[in-house]
């Protein structure tokens, strides 16, 4: 990899996972570099949730290291490494499905200050936080539904107000798990363009299935095929490798 180190915001180096003598992840080598979206993707059974939650610290790895900003965060706990910049969707941002839209954002904002929970907080500190969680919630196009209940939003809905929860914690990094998973064309559409957008100045990481879905969205693609780095590389090279072809077609014993 070209550039220089400075340029690297999350790095795994030899990153292994052993499941009772099971060798899920084996040898990663990861370099995420500032202001990207970087999409880690592979059939079923390439490692790659294992590797996400490795990164995410969900898990911790039979061997190897990872650093945030050249700092080893192997043992650390995933809620400090939130409090460092690195945001897994779905982490902290999980939706209140009985609470408005414009409360779910609000109570997100309200975790850095260490006020989450506390709903009798001074008006002003809520008028405060209301015109954040505004900004938010049109950022993510959902001000036509601030006021529906999470529960009323349709599938891709849903994930956009995912996505401005998690951005209420001002991630310098957004880990996102299958943002586009489950969803109708449409709606792969809209969030992909919303996903471009956020990652204006932050660094996107993000986990998929579908080579074709991050085609467009992303700035370098890491393959994945059993627990090992198949390729690296932006689409046209990736979707180009006959290794990939081999892998996504099912030709041989992939």
């Amino acid at each position: 990899m070209t550039g220089h180190t400075g340029d690297i915001i999350l790095e795994a180096r030899g990153l292994t996972m052993e499941f009772k003598g099971f060798v899920a992840v084996k040898e990663v080598n990861l370099q995420v570099r500032r202001g990207t979206i970087h999409a880690l993707i592979g059939p079923n059974g390439a490692g790659k949730s294992t590797v996400f939650n490795l990164l995410t610290k969900f898990l911790t790895p039979t061997r190897g290291q990872i650093l945030y900003k050249g700092r080893d965060i192997t043992a650390m706990k995933p809620a400090d490494v939130a409090l460092l910049g690195m945001v897994r969707s779905f982490q902290i941002s999980a939706v209140f499905p009985h609470l408005s839209v414009l409360e779910n954002v609000r109570v997100a904002l309200q975790r850095p200050r260490g006020t989450s929970f506390h709903f009798w907080k001074s008006e002003e500190t809520l008028r405060d936080l209301r015109g954040r969680a505004l900004e938010l919630i049109e950022a993510v196009n959902l001000t036509p539904w601030a006021d529906h209940l999470a529960a009323e939003l349709p599938y891709g809905r849903k994930r956009a107000l995912e996505i401005a929860t998690t951005l209420a914690l001002d991630p310098e990094v957004m880990l996102l798990d299958e943002p586009l998973a489950g969803m109708g064309h449409e709606d792969i559409e809209g969030t992909a363009a919303l996903i471009k957008r956020v990652s204006a100045d932050r660094t996107i990481l993000m986990v998929e299935h579908n080579l074709s879905v991050v085609a467009h969205l992303s700035d370098t693609i890491t393959v994945l095929r059993r627990g090992e780095i198949l390729a690296e590389g932006p689409y046209e090279a990736v979707s180009r490798n006959p290794q990939v072809m081999e892998a996504y077609m099912g030709t041989g014993h992939a």
